[in-house]
């Protein structure tokens, strides 16, 4: 388990409806985490630019944000590239 950074749950208090923000917490925390392939070393900050990344393509629904870190688990460079964050490191703090 990774836990998330405050602007992680910021981003899911926003998206989410109160009832699943605890779901997608939990998700985040145990399958959008150290677990993706290639990312053993990761820390909340370094796997924040992912974890922004699904959460955008989830449009706040949960069925869309498990789908989107499923795909993440095959290979999380797809998700940035579908959420725009691909070239930029930073383009998920904006």
């Amino acid at each position: 388990m990774l836990p998330l950074t405050e602007t992680t749950l910021a981003r899911i208090n926003a998206l989410f409806p109160e009832c699943q923000r605890e779901s997608a917490i939990e998700l985040l925390e145990q399958r959008c985490a150290d677990n993706l392939p290639f990312f053993e070393q990761a820390t909340p900050e370094s796997s924040e630019r992912i974890r922004h990344a699904v959460l955008k393509l989830s449009g706040g629904r949960f069925p869309s944000l498990l789908q989107a870190v499923t795909l993440a688990n095959k290979d999380w460079r797809d998700i940035l590239v579908a959420a725009g964050f691909a070239t930029d490191p930073q383009a998920h703090t904006r």
